[in-house]
Formats: C-alpha cells, sequence, structure tokens
C-alpha cells in the first residue's frame, strides 16, 4: 500500500529532518572523538616501539605531545631493515583500489557511497598504524581519518539511514577524526568538503553536519588531551613592505615543488601498481627510505615535529635539503599510498618554505607556514582549508598571508592533485551528474517488465491487454534514488507505486540487478524508476525521496 503522507505542514518536515540531521552528527563527533583517544595512546606506544627498533625517534608536536628533539641511537643501521619488511606490508595491507584513507573517502563518496567493506578498511587501519609507527611516510592523521570513517558505520548499524545521510555523515565522521588529529576543528570540516573536487567548489550541504561533528569531536578528545594547538608559533608578525616579495617568492617555489610532484608521481607505470610487484616496490619504498635515513635520519616520520622546529626558529637553509628528499618520497610513494593525507604535504611544504625563506631573508617560521599553505593547495586543491589550517596554528596574524598564498598557489598549480578519486567538479560527480536523471553504468541495457493488467504499476502508454516489455519511449524518463527510509527492509513484491511508475532495476554494490519481487532492499540499495515526469513529481509529493 502506498505510505501515508505526513499531516505535518512540509517546513515543519524540513525543520525536523533537519534536526535529525544535527542531532546525529554531534552524536557521531562525540563518538569519534572517544575512539579517537585510545588511538592516540596507541600511536605513541608504537612511535616508541619503532624507535626502539629503529633507534630512532623523530621530534613530535607539542599540540600532540611530542617532544622537540630527535634520539639517534647505536642501533639505527641496523634496526632500518626493518622499513623495506614494513613498507612491503603496508603495500599488500592498503588496497590498490582505495589508497590511503583521505583519498578512499573521496573515491568512495563519488562512487555514491560505495566505500570498501569494513574488513577492507581495518587492513587499511592496520598498513597505517604499522607505516606511521615504522617511521616512513605516513601521516598521524591518517588512520585518524579513517576512524571516522569506521565511526559512521557503527553509527549506521545503531540508526537507520538513507543512502544520503550515509554519505554526508561518513564525511562528517572523517572531518571528526581530522579535526581531533589537526586541533583545528572548522579547518577539517572545510577541508572535507573542499577536496572532493580539483575546482574551486564546495559540499555546502555537507558543510554544516562537517562542523557539528568536528567540534563535538575536538570537544571530547581535548577534555582528555588539553586543547593546545598541534604547532606552536609565537610572536608572528603579518609581513610589511619588502618583506611581502619575499613570501611571495616562497609561496612561488613551494607551489612549483607541489605542481612538479603531481606530474613527477606518475613515472610508476600501472601495471607495477597491483599485486605482487606492488607489494616488491613497497618493500622498494622502505629500502629507500632506510637508505636516506642513514644520512639524513630527519626523512623518518610525516615531518610535522621538523616543521615545528622551524617554527621554533632551529633550522636554516638546510631545511631545504630535508624537504626536497621528503619530496622525493613523496613523489615516489604517492601512487602506493605512501604519503597520503594532510601532514605529509604539510612536512614537504614547510620545510621547504623554511629553507626558502631563509634564504630570502624573511622570518623562517611565517615562511614554514606560507609553504604548508602553498604544498597544501598545489597537492590537495584545498586552498580555504590549507588557509585555514594556517590561521589555527598561527594565530589571526597568519590570516592575509594565508589567503593571498592559497590563492596564488591554486591560480597556478590549477587543477591537477595526488588525490585520483578527486572529480573535476560537481556536475562531473555521480553523486550530482544529471540532476534528477542518473545514468546507469556502461552496458546496462534495461527491458522492464511488464506488471499485470491494470495494475497501479503499468506504464501510462501502454494499450492494455497488449503483453511483453514496455519499450523507452520519448516521454518518459529513467529515475535513480537511493531506497527511501520507509522502503528499507521490505521486499519489491509489496511495493506499490502511483500509475505510470514501475521499479525496472535495484543498483547494489555498483551493479544494476533484475528487480525479483523477493528481493528485500537495503538502505544501501539504489532503485531505478522508469516514469513519465509528472508521475514521478506525483510520487516525489507521497514519498521524499533522498537525492
Amino acid at each position: 500500500m502506498l505510505p501515508v503522507r505526513s499531516p505535518l505542514p512540509r517546513a515543519v518536515r524540513t525543520r525536523l529532518e533537519t534536526g535529525r540531521l544535527v542531532v546525529l552528527s554531534v552524536a557521531l563527533g562525540a563518538l569519534v572523538g572517544g575512539l579517537c583517544i585510545p588511538l592516540r595512546l596507541g600511536l605513541d606506544l608504537l612511535v616508541r616501539l619503532g624507535g626502539q627498533v629503529t633507534g630512532y625517534s623523530p621530534p613530535g608536536t607539542p599540540g600532540e605531545g611530542g617532544l622537540l628533539m630527535a634520539f639517534v641511537g647505536p642501533a639505527l643501521p641496523w634496526g632500518l631493515l626493518a622499513l623495506p619488511v614494513v613498507g612491503a606490508a603496508y603495500a599488500w595491507l592498503v588496497p590498490r583500489e582505495t589508497g590511503d584513507p583521505l583519498t578512499g573517502l573521496v573515491g568512495g563518496y563519488h562512487a555514491r557511497g560505495q566505500w570498501p567493506a569494513p574488513v577492507f578498511q581495518l587492513r587499511t587501519l592496520a598498513g597505517t598504524l604499522l607505516g606511521y609507527g615504522a617511521g616512513l611516510l605516513v601521516g598521524r592523521d591518517a588512520p585518524f581519518t579513517l576512524v571516522g570513517q569506521l565511526g559512521a558505520r557503527v553509527l549506521q548499524r545503531a540508526t537507520r539511514l538513507d543512502a544520503v545521510e550515509a554519505r554526508t555523515l561518513t564525511l562528517a565522521g572523517a572531518a571528526a577524526g581530522l579535526g581531533a588529529v589537526l586541533h583545528a576543528p572548522l579547518a577539517a570540516a572545510v577541508l572535507v568538503t573542499e577536496v572532493l573536487y580539483r575546482r574551486f567548489e564546495f559540499e555546502f550541504e555537507v558543510l554544516m553536519p562537517c562542523v557539528l561533528a568536528s567540534v563535538a569531536a575536538y570537544a571530547v578528545y581535548g577534555a582528555a588531551f588539553g586543547f593546545t594547538p598541534l604547532f606552536s608559533a609565537l610572536d608572528l608578525q603579518v609581513p610589511a613592505g619588502p618583506q611581502w616579495a619575499g613570501f611571495a617568492g616562497v609561496a612561488l617555489a613551494v607551489t612549483l615543488a607541489g605542481w612538479a610532484s603531481v606530474f613527477a608521481c606518475r613515472v610508476l607505470p600501472d601495471a607495477w601498481l597491483a599485486g605482487a610487484p606492488r607489494v616488491v616496490l613497497g618493500g622498494g619504498f622502505g629500502l629507500l627510505t632506510a637508505a636516506l635515513a642513514l644520512g639524513t635520519p630527519a626523512v623518518l616520520g610525516d615531518g610535522s615535529g621538523w616543521v615545528q622546529l622551524g617554527l621554533s626558529g632551529f633550522l636554516g637553509p638546510e631545511a631545504v635539503g630535508v624537504g626536497a628528499w621528503r619530496w622525493l618520497l613523496l613523489a615516489l610513494g604517492a601512487r602506493l599510498a605512501f604519503g597520503g593525507g594532510v601532514l605529509p604535504s604539510v612536512g614537504v611544504g614547510g620545510l621547504l618554505g623554511t629553507g626558502a625563506a631563509t634564504w630570502l631573508g624573511v622570518d623562517p617560521a611565517v615562511g614554514a607556514l606560507v609553504g604548508a599553505v602553498a604544498f597544501l593547495t598545489a597537492t590537495l586543491n584545498v586552498p580555504v582549508a590549507a588557509a585555514l589550517l594556517a590561521v589555527a596554528w598561527g594565530g589571526d596574524a597568519m590570516l592575509p598571508t594565508a589567503l593571498l598564498t592559497a590563492g596564488l598557489a591554486h591560480l597556478i598549480s590549477g587543477e591537477g592533485g595526488l588525490l585520483p578519486g578527486q572529480a573535476r567538479s560537481r556536475a562531473a560527480s555521480p553523486v550530482h551528474a544529471g540532476g534528477a536523471l542518473t545514468l546507469l553504468p556502461e552496458g546496462v541495457r534495461l527491458s522492464p517488465r511488464r506488471p499485470p493488467e491494470g495494475s497501479p504499476g503499468a506504464p501510462l502508454d501502454a494499450p492494455a491487454g497488449e503483453g511483453g516489455p514496455t519499450p523507452l519511449s520519448s516521454d518518459r524518463e529513467l529515475y535513480r534514488r537511493a531506497v527511501p527510509t520507509g522502503w528499507q527492509g521490505a521486499r519489491l513484491s509489496v511495493l506499490s507505486l502511483p500509475p505510470g511508475v514501475e521499479v525496472v532495476g535495484v543498483v547494489r554494490e555498483g551493479t544494476v540487478r533484475p528487480p525479483r519481487p523477493e528481493l528485500r532492499l537495503t538502505a544501501e540499495d539504489e532503485l531505478v524508476f522508469l516514469a513519465r515526469p509528472d508521475a514521478y513529481a506525483a510520487l516525489e509529493g507521497v514519498l521524499r525521496l533522498p537525492g
């Protein structure tokens, strides 16, 4: 039978639906913030264990309880032999199809919420923990991003979510994890909504849940560990007069380095990125890291601690050399999922910016943040989020410099990036392409089933008593929509549709399945309707379909 129309006015229903999303976003943020507490404790333990194996422990950041010093012992040359093994294990654990957690988040969203199964996400989490603990180029933020996505899965099991809510809250969960580890909830929320596209576009309908979840997560996380900014950058001054030219030179140089890394990462052919060759290359990446670390131990870790040293004035022109080695590792490892996330790019850009600022005779602390903003913008296409991160870490005085740097970097670097799953624009994303009419996967040909004569699902243009499939006429269109909340768990045989509307396919796990009467619908499914526009409009008037 047809769903009953709510007696509440539409404006009231809209407020209730918005209120539901607000409550879910805050609850998700609190959940993710709680999950991030044991994650941080575990990461600290892994770093200590890794330091005992390699004999080296990189400097840390004040916000994450790190010390501004590195410890090197006599076991360093032999302990580094563990890095090739860890690199191979990382390449085996992290699937090629999804990549690092941030890449998987972006790609899964544009695949209409088809994120990897939990077992693959847990494998990726294990790989990021192992890689970060050993000192490979894996950002500390990577496991936090993935824990945020897993938190959304937990919430989805506890609460019935439609497909749109699930997609939105998965992004919000990732923003919550990033907001906690970066100690910048607003910047993290903007980053997740901005990183989806190569062009300067936003998912404004996603921004509010991301902000709420990120703030709630940071409130819980900060209650346990304090609210110290990730980096300590005191007494930063707004550049004036001739200094602007120097910082423009820093921004230009680092932007060109980021632009070059986007092209350099394509050196590895696609045939080497799957199966056994991928594992071998992962071991080779670990071996290269170990070889570089013999002479330059600063290449170990994600580099955030060395950026802090630059902000504290302890690094000079030699920071360019360390940043260049890190640039090489990022360029070679990006397609193997090494260097994914936010902090590895911050590390490369911050070190290059520190060294370049010293050469040009301007403040190296401001140069470090300018370099981080420029490199993040060039590699991840997040100019606004990069500027907000600089403000969160360096104070409000950084706002004019950060905005100008981000604008310059985005103008020069264009629409390239290290994340292969980024869509060029909203119109190019399958989530939004085509408005109401969404194309089916290529190669799929539909033959609509013929309902019984006189049934409610009979096509409007089908003569009574005529058998066979109904042709796809010019006045009828295909509509692809997520399963409404009220239909989840129901069999297709019990659905009753308005005249002129019929279900001709069910999209499940990326494939179109025939509409068998016994098929039971789930929250992850999508329905393909064949209907005239006016008939479909009548269906939408009776039942709210998530878009």
